[in-house]
């Protein structure tokens, strides 16, 4: 059986993966590599359209945009490698999942607990992506998270058809009612984006993308 390509991001991600861990652990053993291998296979299941290895690769894009809001950048960016690591359409504890493993594989690695518990709690906050007034690193990477939607009206397409792929075993009908439910209460939010800059760059645009978006699924 011929061995699946490798990611094009996959040995920058890497790279960027050991030298976060390597910079804030505790001790030098184990080897990160492995650890990158097991969460770059699970951001490439078949199951995702979306939440693929392309989106890691922007929210930590994102972050490094964002990293001079945040109280510490190097646990946030953990927090994005494990944020969606564990992910099944079909399901609702995926973020919950998700921090278990994260709560798992960092002490392994050297982590100290109140980095790894800091990790887990911001991942489940990408459940509903509102961080607390004064929770620096939760705005950053909820709004890493989300920077997608203030995305050039293109790529937002192709992110709206990519969820829609993920939901494929959803009826039209069904997911076009809860998908126009979701749009309704990200526009109802005073705020979309918590840090300045966020807030700068792509607040406007976001809301006309989800807009248009509720339109086409209303008419």
């Amino acid at each position: 059986m011929a061995a699946t390509p490798e990611h094009p991001s996959g040995p920058a991600l890497r790279a960027a993966w050991r030298e976060t861990v390597e910079r804030i652990r505790t001790v030098r053993e184990p080897d990160p590599g492995p650890y990158a291998d097991d969460l770059l296979a699970r951001w490439s299941e078949p199951q995702r359209r979306y939440h693929t290895i392309d989106h890691l690769a922007a929210v930590l894009g994102h972050l490094d945009e964002l990293a001079a809001h945040a109280d510490d950048i190097d646990t946030v960016r953990l927090a994005a490698w494990f944020h969606d690591a564990v992910y099944r359409p079909d399901r609702s504890e995926n973020e919950e999942r998700s921090a278990h493993l994260a709560e798992r594989a960092l002490p392994e690695l050297g982590i100290d607990p109140a980095r790894t518990a800091e990790t887990a709690r911001l991942v489940r906050l990408t459940v509903t992506h509102e961080p607390a007034p004064g929770d620096h690193d939760g705005e950053v990477l909820c709004d890493a998270d989300l920077a997608i939607l203030g995305s050039p009206p293109q790529q937002y397409a192709a992110y709206a058809a990519a969820v829609r792929q993920e939901y494929g075993f959803v009826p039209h009908d069904a997911f076009r009612e809860g998908r126009a439910d979701v749009l309704r209460q990200l526009l109802a939010q005073p705020r979309l984006f918590r840090t300045p800059l966020g807030h700068e760059r792509w607040e406007r645009t976001a809301r006309f993308n989800l807009a248009t978006e509720l339109d086409l699924l209303t008419l």
